[in-house]
Parts: structure tokens; sequence; C-alpha cells
């Protein structure tokens, strides 16, 4: 390849070839020569179009250079090289984030952790490694959220900011964070029942209603304590007919889950329409989204309180019903409700607990009247004798 000419420029160490612009046009290309630290150096200053260059500023560069207030393109080309680097090697928040939602399965927790991260923590902590956050940003960020969501909601949101540093530090991708986050208290024990009257009056409502889907999802609930999400995505693939479980896709806990299918149950499904692939289809036989507008609407007509819910209080109902049979123990509630954790299903122990002192109530009173009768016998006894022996004087 033959060397293209050099033209030299008015100034030392300027010079210029003729290269062609994008449109085609002729262009000229400046360069710059000097030494530096005794080092002979030759480096593009820039193009006469697309750079605005002109011999100049090509000659001001050159001065720059020399003086070592501007580096030499090789000295920008190892810079911006280290910097990449460093970045590479720089686990950011959103970094760690990337790789700890890929380590998680794909469901509704995942997606309702990814869109709190993406609205509350990225935004602030995004860009930084775990040791750049300070306890001062985290208690700013807890005090903001608390004024327009709730303890559980906040708590949530920094237990998962927990969660993704600590999976930092395991990986040994990060440090974790240098201090203890603060989390709001939690009072989350609401545990809605109703009284027999009530619950008549439910049954009542549900079978005048002529929306069957709202009804005999207010019923499934009843029967199964199955959670609104739950049965939205239930299909009839889901239900084992022949061996007597439903198949729970995407608990609350995460891993899915099957329950037993009682009778009740059994019979209401066998009745229920098939309509789509989903049990409680939505609009055009695909997934419901909502149903609140329809078991309201059955909720008042059985004149329920207003804070009562229609659906997940109904799963409250389930299981204070088998807590307060005192028939069912702690573990096995635990599951029917596919609970990931017994700390949840403790809400209900009471109830057992007074089943269970009733029960010991009962038992002491019966032996109570059996002594209170032999007591009785025994003044009987006792004054038939001194009637006796007042004859014989």
């Amino acid at each position: 390849m033959a060397k293209l000419q050099r033209f030299k420029t008015k100034y030392p160490g300027v010079f210029y070839i003729e290269g062609e612009s994008v449109n085609g046009k002729p262009e000229k290309i400046f360069y710059i020569r000097y030494r530096k630290d005794g080092k002979s150096i030759e480096e593009k200053a820039g193009r006469q179009f697309q750079d605005t260059m002109t011999p100049a500023q090509a000659a001001r560069i050159r001065a720059s250079r020399i003086e070592g207030k501007e580096p030499t393109n090789h000295e920008r080309r190892e810079a911006e090289a280290a910097k990449k680097a460093a970045e590479e090697s720089r686990y950011t928040l959103n970094r760690l984030a990337d790789e700890y939602f890929d380590n998680r399965p794909d469901n509704k927790a995942k997606r309702t952790d990814q869109g709190r991260y993406n609205n509350h923590i990225k935004p602030l902590f995004g860009e930084k490694e775990p040791f750049e956050i300070i306890p001062l940003d985290v208690d700013r960020l807890r005090i903001r959220l608390l004024k327009r969501r709730s303890p559980q909601t906040v708590s949530h949101v920094l237990n998962l900011l927990v969660w993704i540093t600590n999976f930092g530090v395991k990986k040994r991708l990060s440090q974790g964070l240098p201090f203890h986050v603060e989390k709001p208290v939690v009072n989350n024990i609401k545990t809605e029942d109703l009284s027999p009257e009530q619950l008549n009056s439910l049954l009542t409502a549900i079978a005048k209603s002529e929306n069957i889907q709202a009804a005999n999802m207010m019923l499934m609930a009843l029967y199964t304590g199955m959670r609104r999400g739950e049965m939205f995505r239930l299909k009839w693939a889901d239900v084992d007919f022949e061996r007597g479980f439903i198949h729970i896709r995407e608990p609350k806990g995460g891993v899915d889950q099957t329950i037993p299918l009682n009778d009740a149950a059994r019979q209401l499904l066998e009745s229920h329409p098939m309509t789509s692939e989903f049990v409680f289809p939505g609009r055009g036989g695909k997934q419901r989204t909502d149903i609140k507008k329809a078991v309201n609407a059955i909720k008042k007509k059985a004149g329920l309180t207003k804070d009562f819910r229609a659906l997940h209080g109904l799963r409250h109902v389930y299981a204070s019903m088998l807590a307060s049979s005192g028939e069912v123990d702690m573990y096995t509630l635990q599951r029917l409700l596919t609970h990931k954790s017994p700390v949840m299903t403790q809400r209900y122990a009471h109830l057992r607990d007074e089943t269970l002192q009733k029960a010991s109530t009962l038992a002491g009173d019966i032996i109570t009247r059996a002594a209170s009768k032999k007591d009785a016998e025994k003044v009987v006894n006792l004054e038939a004798h001194i009637s006796s022996g007042q004859r014989k004087r």
C-alpha cells in the first residue's frame, strides 16, 4: 500500500494528509509530531470537517501535550481501558440485582420484588456499591416510604435491599452493607372471622347470586382456603379428580404446592362450567385479573362489614374453623394454607388453644361434678345414719 503524501503547515510539528469525508468530499486529516519523555510521538489531531480541525488548533493541542496539560492519544486510550476494566469489576447494586433476580425462579413473587427494586431501590442506590451506601440514606428511604406505604410494604423493600447485598457477599462479588438495616415494626396479625349467623347470611347471598364465577370462587375460598391469585391461575389441568389433589401454581411462598381436593370442593368443581383452560376465567377465556366488584356485591347483600375482605377474609374463615375445631394441628394447617413459614400459621394458634382450654375445662367440670355427687351421697348417708340412731334411742 502506497504511503500517503504528507503536507506541511506553517506550524512546526503539524502536517496533514488528504482524505475523504463521509460525504465523499476531499478532507484534510491533521497530525501532530512531538517528543515527550525522550520519545518521538506522532498522532492524529482531528479531521477538517468532522472535527472542525484547523492547523492552528492542532498546534495548540501539540503544545498542551508537550507541556503535559493534555494526555497523549495513547495515554487517553490506556486511561479509558483502565476505567472500563474498573467498571467491569465494580459490582453496583444494579449489577448485583441482575444476578440476584437471574438466580430466582420466574414467578409472581420475583416479579413483585423486581417492581419494588425498580421503583424504590434503584433510583437511590442502583449505581452504588453496597459499601458506598450509608445508614442515613436508608433511614431517609424508610421514612419517605412510610409516609405513603404500609409498614409491611416498607419492610419488604428494605428486606429486598438486604437480600441483594447478602447475595453479593455469598457469591463473593462484593462487600455487604457495613451496618444493620432498621425496619419498621409490622403488625400483620389481622385474622378475619364470621359468626355462624354471618356465615349463614353469606351462604344465602352466594346461593342467590347470578354471577356463578364470583359465587363459586367465594365457596372455593371457604372450602379450600385458596388465595385469590391462586384461583385466578387455577387451570382444569391442575385439578386431579382421580387422586383428589389440587396443584397450586406460584403460591405466595414461591414453590408450587398441592392441597387435598375435599368432597365439597370436588362437588363444586364438577358442577362448575368448563369454558376455558382456566377454572375461573376472565374475559375471552384468558386468566382472570380481578373479581372485586362481583364478590363485594355478594358481600354487601350478605350484610358483612366493609372491612371484611370478600375472598382473603374467607381464607381466614377456613383457617379459623379448622384451628378452632381442635382436630387440626398447626403443622397440618400450615400445609393446607401453603404457608412457607409456620410463623404465619401461628396467628390461628390461639383458636386451637382456646378449644383445648375449653376441653380441659370441661374435663375439670366433669370431675368436679362427679366429686360433688359423691359428697352429696356422703351427706345423705350421714343424715340417714343420724336419723336411725335417734330412732333407736
